[in-house]
């Protein structure tokens, strides 16, 4: 499987990094050494004084798929779930300046927690989904799905031009403003639609 991440598809986070709003989806990917399941524990790692929480709504694709069109899109994914992008913005910020790649602040071991998923067809709405990142207990990021820039099925359309979407797939639908950095003790709460779905802490 493969993990896809979709940045920028927030605007008031584009903003707080002094982003331009992107007019087509910002697109990088994590492998699967990636992934934290099951509420473990994060090691933060030591070649990064400065890694910061990313909240975000996670798709699972559920079938094969390439060149999918927008209009069919929403058949490719029947599962959602909670993630985190932990990105060690120090060494973020220094690849953009020299206009490198982010792999190496975005697709580190463990940086990619992620909740049980949860079956899309309990939510009224997809596009009105409030969810928030609590660090020791206070609200750090707060977002809702109605402020998307590109929709779940602009994504899944856009991606799968480039890329064969395959089963098992996740997507990283981009994080909401609030973006901070995280240290060793603390203790990481996500809910979704009020659930807490994510409970982990930093080590």
């Amino acid at each position: 499987m493969k993990i896809i991440a979709i940045g920028r598809n927030y605007a008031e986070h584009a903003k707080e990094l002094n982003n331009p709003v992107p007019s087509v989806p910002v697109v990088f990917m994590k492998p699967d050494t990636a992934l934290l399941k099951d509420n473990k524990p994060f090691y933060h790692p030591d070649f990064s004084q400065d890694i910061h929480h990313e909240i975000e709504v996670v798709l699972k694709i559920c079938k094969e798929g390439k060149h999918i069109s927008e209009k069919f899109a929403a058949n490719y994914y029947d599962e959602i779930a909670l993630g985190v992008d932990f990105t060690a913005r120090d060494i973020q910020a220094r690849h953009k300046e020299k206009g490198l790649p982010w792999e190496l602040a975005k697709a580190f071991d463990n940086s990619a927690p992620v909740s049980n998923f949860v079956p899309k067809a309990q939510f009224a709405d997809l596009y009105q989904l409030s969810f928030n990142l609590d660090v020791n207990g206070e609200t750090r990021q707060q977002g809702n799905t109605k402020d998307l820039l590109f929709s779940f099925e602009r994504i899944i359309a856009f991606v799968s031009q480039y890329i064969t979407l395959k089963k098992g797939d996740l997507i990283f639908t981009g994080t909401p403003q609030g973006v901070g950095k995280v240290s060793i003790g603390d203790k990481l709460e996500g809910y979704l639609e009020g659930e807490k779905m994510l409970d982990f802490e930093v080590k």
